[in-house]
């Protein structure tokens, strides 16, 4: 990993030159934890602070942990940093936080939370119900449209996770009459051995099971160690969201069968410049089409929400062309 971002840094010198404000401005990420996911979304703050000669830190609680993330916010409005960049573990838990910041005149950004209270604005890499319904239809396909299914979240309190979830669940309801979810969303925490053992007490409470619809970076690998501890690939489909890397081995075994993602890179990278323009005092220049360099185009802006139009579908046959 220290070798994968010392290349991407190196590659953004490379990069076109992009004029910036003449004041250098100090941001920090703070993520939901410390994982594959946001080691990857760190490499999207150091391409983006070089490129566009902003000075970004990513800190993380070590776990999905809401009280050690509000710390860590805290921290930083004493540093005094220009900007804070965050992706909630709880929406709601932060907002105290975000409101000190903001008195202190800070720009917050937040990704994954949509509409979040207090935040200048919030980036999203595509239209979140839209991405849980094609969700939604790559699982329906794997089980033959009929079935038992249930739905892992990261938890019941981060938006993003649960408008995808509900986006896909209604969409089921509508399309795929023969299908049917059986128990309530089950929050895994963001944790792989959670997710892990929620899914081995769910085959005893519902053996008939054949489909998991799973969103939050450590559900995919903790359903599918689950499913080859139990030897049972070839009967129950997963649909999960991830990184390649880490996904790939359950793609290789059969564990899980399809991944729904994005590339944090893309959202860490578009925070940090949308982060300027607002400290740039721009923000009236943000608008549907606007381009930002490297990067694309905004695809909607819903109230304070940014979305683009970047979602990826990874497989078996196409995770190894992902280096992350």
């Amino acid at each position: 990993m220290k070798r994968m971002l010392l290349c991407m840094a190196a590659a953004a010198l490379l990069l076109p030159a992009v004029a910036w404000s003449g004041e250098r401005y100090t941001m920090a990420s703070i993520p939901k934890l410390r994982s594959v996911w946001f080691n990857r979304f760190e490499t999207g703050l150091i391409e983006a602070g070089k490129r566009f000669g902003v000075e970004v830190y990513q800190q993380a609680p070590a776990g999905a942990d809401e009280a050690q993330q509000v710390r860590l916010i805290e921290d930083a409005v004493s540093q005094g940093v220009n900007a804070i960049l965050v992706v909630p573990n709880d929406a709601s838990s932060i907002v105290p936080a975000i409101r000190r910041a903001k008195e202190r005149g800070m720009v917050v950004m937040t990704n994954e939370s949509m509409n979040q209270e207090g935040a200048d604005w919030n980036i999203e890499m595509f239209d979140n119900a839209a991405y849980g319904e094609i969700a939604m239809d790559e699982l329906a396909k794997l089980m033959n449209y009929e079935g038992e299914y249930v739905c892992f979240v990261g938890s019941l309190t981060v938006p993003a996770h649960n408008i995808r979830a509900d986006a896909g669940i209604a969409k089921q309801k509508r399309d795929y009459p023969k299908m049917t979810m059986v128990g309530s969303k089950f929050p895994v925490s963001e944790d792989r051995n959670l997710a892990r053992q929620t899914l081995l007490d769910i085959l005893q409470t519902y053996p008939n099971l054949k489909g998991v619809y799973i969103f939050g970076s450590q559900g995919g690998p903790g359903a599918g160690q689950a499913l080859r501890e139990k030897n049972m690939n070839d009967q129950i489909k997963i649909v999960a969201g991830g990184t390649p890397r880490e996904l790939g081995p359950f793609f290789d075994d059969g564990c899980i069968d399809v991944g729904t993602l994005w590339d944090p890179s893309e959202a860490a990278y578009a925070m940090v410049y949308i982060a300027q323009m607002v400290l740039d005092g721009k923000s009236d220049q943000i608008h549907v089409g606007m381009e930002i360099p490297g990067l694309g185009n905004i695809a909607t802006i819903h109230g304070n929400n940014i979305l683009f139009n970047n979602p990826k579908i990874v497989t078996k046959d196409n995770y190894k062309q992902y280096d992350y």
